[in-house]
């Protein structure tokens, strides 16, 4: 998995971690979060590491159709970029219309 990846995965899991049945949302968190290789995770919970594997490849595919669906992290991203362009420029004016648009 390549950076980027494991820094969406861990971006929704702050969203969306909640959603998840317990057992994913912990080997999710220990894989991501505390850096634990699958067979670390497989030995704690007394599972093979393919199982580990399959429900953390679950979780992660649950996590995207959330965000696909709810799309949280879309909207604070574009939140932010609209916040930044008004740090840049920042008139009342453009400081009213994000808030209108967002709340």
């Amino acid at each position: 998995m390549e950076l980027n990846e494991m820094l969406e995965v861990s971006i929704l899991l702050d969203y969306y971690s909640n959603l998840l049945s317990e057992r994913q949302k912990e080997y999710l968190l220990e894989h991501f979060e505390g850096d634990q290789s699958l067979t670390e995770i497989g030995k704690k919970y007394n599972i093979t590491r393919q199982a580990v594997y399959d429900n953390i490849k679950r979780g992660i595919k649950i996590l995207r159709d959330y965000e696909e669906k709810i799309g949280f992290y879309k909207r604070d991203l574009e939140l932010l970029k609209q916040l930044k362009d008004l740090k840049k420029d920042f008139k009342i004016e453009k400081l009213e219309e994000i808030i209108e648009k967002n709340f």
